[in-house]
């Protein structure tokens, strides 16, 4: 008989469990894809956002967005596409319910179980396909996952759950991990961080034209210093990229913005005679600036779309 066994959510950082079904069967194998639960909980940083892991009689399927997984266990024949409608109907619900500011300050295991209701009538529907055949559009959702089918994780990569060596996960082609991956969107665009990003393109715009006027000074005067030329267009090249940052979900995201303010400020140190403190306080301003925006427009899983 195909359905779902036991579902829970958990927090993308850390793993840390938030609500979780009460009522699962406890025998040898559902007990051992609970294990498999607790590896994959401690790698979700690591994982595309949508994953299935196929073990035994079981799938595991899960879905993560804006810092919070939601997980299922369900029998091998139970259809993909039911699980993820599932899955979805549990990420709207707990983002309707719950703010951003409780799941990531919760400190508690378990801290909203009462969630765990919602679980319950929401699985009692999904494992009853009569009472969904009115309320979901399985066509569409057939269409997102042949677009976007999950990850398949295999048990190789989660063999110390059963007490093995622990295989490193791979780079994901496609999918990628979370902090890497093309698909992978940033949360929405704030007024701050879209006043960052015109001052930073400003700002480049400056040191570009400056760097042309450099370029003529040197060809009419043997005596100007080219390494003024390089300051400016790396200032120019250092602007830009953060734009790039600000705009584009890359890895190691932070460390890259950092650098980039810190080639803006020795560039700037460099420029001292060619301009007056207020121009230099403007540039490293607006530089870090453009770096808190860089660290607060943190990356979010994407949200599946079903229709539901």
């Amino acid at each position: 008989m195909s359905m779902i066994l036991s579902a829970s959510v958990v927090r993308v950082r850390d793993g840390l469990p938030l609500s979780a079904s009460t009522d699962y069967e406890q025998n040898v194998g559902v007990q051992d894809c609970q294990k498999y639960f607790k590896t994959i909980a401690k790698r979700l940083s690591q994982l595309p956002d949508r994953c299935t892991l196929h073990a035994g009689l079981y799938n595991l399927n899960f879905i993560s967005s804006l810092g919070v997984s939601y997980m299922m266990l369900c029998t091998e024949n139970y259809p993909s596409v039911l699980a993820f409608c599932f899955l979805d109907e549990l990420q709207k619900e707990f983002i309707t319910t719950y703010n951003m500011m409780k799941t990531n300050t919760a400190v508690r295991p378990y801290c909203f179980i009462e969630f765990d209701n919602f679980i319950q009538r929401t699985k009692q529907r999904y494992n009853n396909p009569r009472s969904l055949s009115t309320k979901i559009n399985l066509a569409d959702m057939q269409t997102e996952i042949r677009l976007r089918p999950p990850y398949q994780i295999s048990l190789s990569e989660l063999g110390s759950a059963n007490g093995y060596p622990h295989v490193p996960l791979p780079e994901y082609k496609g999918t990628g991990k979370i902090s890497t991956a093309p698909h992978q969107r940033l949360e929405p665009v704030t007024l701050s961080g879209i006043v960052s990003f015109l001052l930073s393109l400003l700002c480049g715009a400056l040191n570009l034209i400056r760097g042309f006027h450099a370029i003529e000074s040197l060809l009419q005067n043997d005596r100007e210093d080219l390494s003024y030329v390089i300051a400016f267009f790396l200032g120019t090249a250092a602007c830009l990229y953060q734009c790039y940052l600000f705009v584009y979900c890359t890895g190691w995201r932070n460390i890259k913005s950092f650098l980039s303010f810190g080639l803006i400020c020795l560039c700037n140190m460099y420029l001292y005679e060619l301009r007056n403190l207020w121009q230099i306080f403007f540039h490293v301003t607006v530089s870090a600036f453009s770096t808190l925006q860089i660290r607060l427009r943190q990356p979010q899983g994407k949200a599946p779309d079903y229709n539901v």
